[in-house]
């Protein structure tokens, strides 16, 4: 089990998202978490720049990177179950950090100390604010694009995500969707 842990961590790309809708467009955890990393980073950058803050991009990215890492082991709870309830809500956070737990016991002890904090997401509040605003946008992003195939079976998931995202206020998510939101609409034509 020791020296698993990477190994755990590559299958995240056969873990399927959106388990509950038909897709055009399949995503699995590996390419979710690639974005999400992309998404935090950027979300630094132009809170950093633009709105005064002073965020670690090399903890925002690892943060990102481990966002979903216990997904290797429960797979991926849709949210409408996650949330249905309180007590279900309750008992997977219980069985996420018992994965999480798991995880970090498949690293070398001497590794532990410097990796868990981002598999557990035990991080600064800046930070876990930034990864879940990434987190979000990331869903929306794929409503977006699934829409965009003609797929209505995103119509409400598309809603209710931009509801979230913009929830937060933030004003780095805002800035995000105002100048670099409209290019994931664009075809690679249009992009050059």
């Amino acid at each position: 089990m020791k020296k698993s842990f990477y190994a755990y961590l590559s299958r995240m790309r056969h873990i399927k998202r959106w388990g509950l809708m038909r897709n055009n467009i399949e995503e699995n955890v590996a390419e979710h978490t690639f974005s999400v990393a992309l998404i935090a980073h950027a979300l630094c950058i132009i809170r950093n720049t633009y709105f005064g803050g002073n965020i670690g991009e090399k903890e925002v990215l690892a943060a990102a990177l481990y966002h979903e890492a216990g997904e290797v082991i429960t797979g991926d709870l849709p949210t409408p179950i996650k949330y249905f309830d309180g007590n279900i809500t309750q008992s997977y956070k219980k069985i996420e950090r018992h994965a999480e737990d798991t995880l970090v016991s498949m690293l070398p002890e001497e590794m532990q100390p410097s990796i868990a904090p981002y598999v557990r997401q035990e991080v600064n509040a800046d930070v876990k604010i930034l990864v879940k605003a990434a987190d979000r946008l990331s869903a929306y992003i794929k409503c977006l694009e699934e829409l965009r195939t003609g797929n209505r079976e995103f119509e409400k998931a598309c809603t209710r995500t931009k509801e979230a995202v913009e929830g937060m206020d933030l004003p780095e998510v805002e800035y995000f969707m105002e100048h670099f939101l409209p290019g994931y609409s664009l075809t690679l034509d249009e992009l050059n």
